[in-house]
Formats: structure tokens, C-alpha cells, sequence
């Protein structure tokens, strides 16, 4: 599949401002959790790394907000998910867009799949 977009910010000029705002919290979020998270477009949605091995990812729709930290990482926070009622699959979980972005959790997270990663280097 060939990238539609060049960077992340190309990606988020996709949505309404006030996606865009919830986009770029989530951003924020991400990247305020070690230096040396480098931003790309994966899949044709915007991605991190750290280290050179991808960390998570995440996409806009209509509804939601799709983040997808790979197995492990919806797999360490299932109960998070299931207390606060989102929807979650094997590697995603979707936070609707109508309600306010869990920032805390999105960043014990991505902690979480910083420290993996970590371990596996």
C-alpha cells in the first residue's frame, strides 16, 4: 500500500478541527513519554517507534478514535478497557470520540510498550 501522506500532520488536516484537537492530545500524549519516539506514517496511519521497532499506532474514523499498542499491550490493560466500557480486539481499543480521550491510560501504555521494548533490546 503506498502512503497517501508525508507526515502526521498532513494526516490530521483529514478531520474536523475538533478530531484533530482529540488527534493531537493523543499525539502529545504519546510522545511525552520518552525522548527518542520518532513519528511516521505506518499502514497508512500515523505510527511511532522507539528504537527502530514500532511502539503504536492510531487512526481517526467518524465514531472513534482506533490505538493500537499490539497484543501485549491490549492484552496488559483488558480490565482498563472493560471498566471503562470501550471496545477492544486483540491488538486495538476504540475511544469514541464524543467522550474525553483517557490520557493517563494512553500513557501507562505506551510506558508499557516502551519498557518491552526495552527488555527485548
Amino acid at each position: 500500500m503506498e502512503n497517501s501522506f508525508q507526515n502526521i500532520n498532513e494526516y490530521l488536516l483529514l478531520f474536523p478541527e475538533e478530531v484533530q484537537e482529540k488527534l493531537e492530545e493523543l499525539r502529545k500524549a504519546i510522545l511525552s513519554q520518552t525522548p527518542g519516539i520518532e513519528e511516521y506514517i505506518g499502514y497508512q496511519m500515523p505510527a511511532f517507534k522507539y528504537k527502530g521497532k514500532p511502539l503504536v499506532y492510531f487512526s481517526g474514523y467518524k465514531k472513534h478514535i482506533g490505538f493500537y499498542p499490539g497484543a501485549e499491550g491490549i492484552k496488559n490493560f483488558e480490565n482498563d478497557f472493560k471498566a471503562l466500557k470501550y471496545k477492544f480486539s486483540k491488538g486495538a481499543v476504540q475511544f469514541p470520540i464524543q467522550e474525553e480521550l483517557p490520557t493517563t491510560l494512553i500513557k501507562k501504555i505506551v510506558s508499557f510498550r516502551i519498557k518491552e521494548i526495552n527488555k527485548k533490546s
